[in-house]
């Protein structure tokens, strides 16, 4: 069958209308700097800077100057940097990677006194990406989860509650990503070192199963404001659910899967009648406070 014969035919993106070959499946590293706009202008050029020089390093230490070497799509963001690499090393980006990275962020806070500090979000994802060399490769639905997931509310509530002395990484993980390399065993590791989380963006409308990851933790990592009521309650039942957001000054509400204790009124009346129900004949009240001082007179 011949194809029309137009110059958008060959690359129209109309989706449903034929089938074609899937992307190539790239693992999606993106960082971004802790409270960039909060910094004075003048150390915006210095972070920007510093990003990928830390970056660098923490994958030289990890044994992963090959991976570093060779990403595809790199885009310095100003506040942050996103490239994509072969989806087989993304055990290796979770472990040793982001223990590395909290190490070399640790001496650079120890070796900046005085300077621009500097703690990094950090999201992972698998999908497929668009990588053929051109200039908008990297482009496409897991780019864009990426992202969201690396704004989401848990990954910077974790940071924002944690120590700055301590924790200078705080990584979230897609639920396909940890799904293919953390439960599937293929990282270094344990499951457990991984919090589920519901991954929501303000003003978005996303909403995503996450998995949270602090290569340093510090604070109280397992406040519930945190992690979502649901998330908590998972972890005392054992039991999945579905996981929904709270706000911080909620944690007075109920948490789902949480035993409720039996409702209790209490009536108190004092020097008079509190009754309750139908009264059968009268009623007599003895005022015994009266009655008392009676008594000590005679």
């Amino acid at each position: 069958m011949s194809e029309p014969n137009f110059p958008m035919s060959r690359t129209s993106a109309m989706p449903y209308l034929h089938s074609r070959r899937l992307p190539p499946y790239r693992g999606i590293v993106a960082v971004d700097a802790k409270d960039f706009t909060g910094h004075p202008a003048v150390e915006h050029e210095v972070i920007s800077r510093t990003i990928p020089q830390v970056l660098r390093e923490s994958f030289r230490r990890g044994g992963l100057t090959e991976l570093w070497d060779g990403q595809r799509f790199p885009n310095a963001t100003g506040d942050g940097y996103v490239f994509g690499f072969n989806p087989e090393a993304m055990p290796f980006v979770i472990d040793p990677w982001l223990g590395e990275l909290q190490n070399v962020l640790t001496e650079f806070r120890v070796n900046s006194i005085g300077t621009v500090r500097l703690r990094l979000r950090v999201s992972l994802h698998i999908g497929p990406l668009p990588d053929s060399g051109q200039i908008h490769d990297g482009n496409g639905t897991p780019r864009n989860d990426t992202h969201r997931l690396l704004d989401s509310r848990p990954v910077k509530a974790i940071m924002a509650a944690s120590s700055e002395s301590i924790t200078q990484v705080a990584a979230i993980l897609s639920d396909r990503c940890y799904q293919d390399v953390v439960a599937g065993g293929y990282c270094g590791r344990h499951p457990d070192h991984f919090i589920e989380v519901p991954a929501t963006v303000e003003g978005k409308p996303f909403e995503q199963r996450a998995w949270l990851y602090v290569p340093a933790p510090s604070g109280n990592l397992y406040d519930r404001r945190i992690l979502g009521a649901d998330v908590m309650a998972d972890r005392r039942t054992g039991q999945p659910g579905t996981s929904a957001s709270v706000d911080p000054g909620e944690e007075d509400q109920e948490t789902p899967g949480r035993a409720t204790p039996p409702a209790r009124t209490v009536v108190r009346a004092d020097r008079g009648f509190a009754t309750s129900g139908t009264v059968h004949g009268g009623q007599h009240l003895t005022n015994t406070e009266a009655a008392r001082h009676e008594d000590d007179d005679r």
